[in-house]
């Protein structure tokens, strides 16, 4: 990163001079110490943000400047996975939510600067503007062409539409189905970076506070033990029932059934076993099934009049937590208070890795409307992807019922590691210290597939070689850092192989007639297995090349 502030300098010697401050990290970002060993010289700090364009330079030379100003804002949004998994003074890019994030924070600085400056200075950051607009277009564009639109009759979705239409909803959307997906929404006009592609009033988003109207909150009230996330189930059991709900025309646009790993049958939960995914799935559905024991059947024998036997079935307090689970999102409201909300028509927005909408999260005080703008172009006809957040493939099958489309970077295996070794020597294995956890990933989304990480994170591999004495340093002969690594590597394809194996897939196996849940629980088990098998053939090539 060094090179980013002298080229700064450099570009910025002679003529009129327009000056660029990136935002560094903020003080509370957890990781701000870690990015700034990790990337930033102490003595230099600031210089790093600072940039300066002349205004008559060329169109090459601004580009370089550019490459320089996003590596840089790459670093500030770098997450916690993001870091553990960078290679020493890598630059990125990380992922496409972090692009996204990057590139939309420099087009707002360089739109603002547009505003400010004179004609001279305006060329330069029109070229520039113009070169993040173009990066900006080539995110996700391999994911995007995937899905194919279905011919379906969604006369029950075009009515949520109207009615949400009819109390307020702005729309650039509308609803399709699409080859493996279900339902979402596609653009219906061209909407460019920053437009909104939909904007929903506050009177209809569902969150607690409804609750203070309706029976179940007067007859809960004084309940003791009794939070606000049962009684928001309690109150959407109740709901889809209701044929004089202001909700009526939203809860009977809902499935039947949400299809999520919580529904998952016997047969799913076998394939599944010895997964993390099967842990996730049976702790999630044991706390659900505890939650509702303790409301049931004692509610339907205290208030028989609203707590009707027949309504509140095991069955149907599965299905309103799966559409809270599915559906909801965490919101900011006009009031300031952040809210578990259900948002009628933004719940057809499917989710991507690489989405369009990453910023939806807070109520407008002036509109008192919820605005989804994009983070990036939807052309005419192309689905528009929400961001549900950054989440491993377990955690959206338990919870959502998919697995996405295309690498999602969040998708890693934990280990188990004794990290003492990390802790004893805080100096010597500062790559490591700060880590308590050790996981990995996928080896083709590294950068680096030779020594001294082969495609392997650094952490890890920096925590591995304490413990097994290999470490190294300038002095260490390299006939012996070939043999230690070795023995580090050999030590991986032990833990690795075995996991390996234990996913193999039976040989009699009829996927094409398997049930809905099976199916998902294979592509889950498919995925894991990729993963394992990059890691291992990583490893096994090093081992020969060494």
């Amino acid at each position: 990163m060094a090179a980013a502030a002298e080229e700064a300098g450099e570009l910025g010697a002679g003529g009129e001079v327009v000056e660029v401050h990136l935002p560094p990290p903020s003080a509370d970002d957890p990781l701000h110490q870690d990015k700034k060993r990790d990337y930033w010289k102490e003595g230099i700090y600031p210089a790093y943000f600072n940039f300066q364009v002349v205004a008559s330079c060329s169109v090459a030379d601004a580009l370089k400047l550019l490459d320089r100003m996003i590596e840089v804002t790459r670093v500030v949004h770098m997450d916690e996975l993001e870091l553990y998994f960078a290679g020493e003074y890598d630059t990125g890019p990380f992922s496409a939510r972090n692009e996204l994030e990057s590139l939309n924070l420099l087009i707002k600085i360089m739109s603002k600067l547009l505003q400010n400056s004179n004609t001279m200075a305006k060329g330069v950051l029109q070229i520039l503007k113009d070169a993040i607009v173009v990066r900006l277009r080539s995110v996700g564009n391999t994911d995007d062409v995937q899905m194919i639109v279905q011919t379906q009759n969604h006369d029950t979705e075009d009515s949520l539409l109207k009615w949400g239409e009819h109390h307020g909803v702005k729309s650039k959307l509308q609803i399709a189905f699409f080859q493996g997906a279900g339902r979402g929404m596609l653009a219906s006009e061209s909407i460019g970076m920053g437009d909104i592609a939909l904007e929903i009033p506050e009177s209809l988003i569902i969150y607690e506070e409804l609750l203070c109207q309706s029976e179940v909150f007067l007859a809960l009230k004084d309940f003791s033990n009794i939070t606000s996330e049962p009684m928001l189930l309690l109150w959407s059991m109740r709901e889809r029932y209701n044929l004089s709900s202001k909700f009526k025309t939203y809860f009977e646009t809902l499935p039947a059934n949400f299809n999520t790993g919580l529904s998952f049958g016997i047969d799913a939960l076998a394939t599944l076993e010895g997964t993390l995914l099967f842990d996730e799935i049976m702790q999630a559905k044991q706390h659900l099934r505890q939650q509702y024991d303790e409301l049931f059947p004692s509610l339907c024998t205290s208030f028989p009049e609203i707590f009707k036997k027949d309504m509140y079935t095991w069955d149907n307090f599965l299905w309103a937590c799966e559409l809270w689970y599915s559906n909801s999102m965490m919101i900011v409201l006009s009031s300031g208070k952040l809210s578990t909300c259900l948002v009628p028509v933004a719940g057809l927005l499917n989710h991507s890795v690489s989405p369009h909408i990453i910023n939806y999260g807070r109520v407008d005080e002036a509109t008192k409307t919820l605005k989804f703008p994009l983070s990036r172009p939807c052309e005419t006809g192309e689905q528009c992807f929400l961001s549900y957040g950054k989440h491993p493939g377990s955690h959206l099958i338990t919870f959502y019922g998919f697995l996405p489309r295309g690498d999602n970077p969040y998708d890693v295996i934990p280990l188990d590691l004794d990290t003492s070794a990390d802790e004893e020597d805080g100096t010597v294995h500062s790559a490591s210290t700060s880590q308590t956890t050790h996981m990995v990933r996928g080896t083709w989304l590294s950068r680096s597939g030779g020594f001294p990480t082969y495609g392997l994170p650094q952490p890890l591999l920096s925590h591995l070689r304490a413990v097994l004495g290999c470490d190294f340093d300038e002095s260490t002969p390299e006939a012996d850092i070939k043999e230690n690594d070795k023995v580090v590597l050999g030590t991986l394809l032990s833990i690795f192989n075995p996991m390996l194996e234990a996913l193999r897939e039976p040989d009699d196996l009829d996927r094409e007639n398997a049930s809905w849940d099976v199916k998902l629980a294979l592509d889950y088990k498919d995925v894991q297995r990729r993963i394992l098998r990059s890691i291992v053939t990583s490893c096994t090539s090093a081992m020969e090349n060494a």
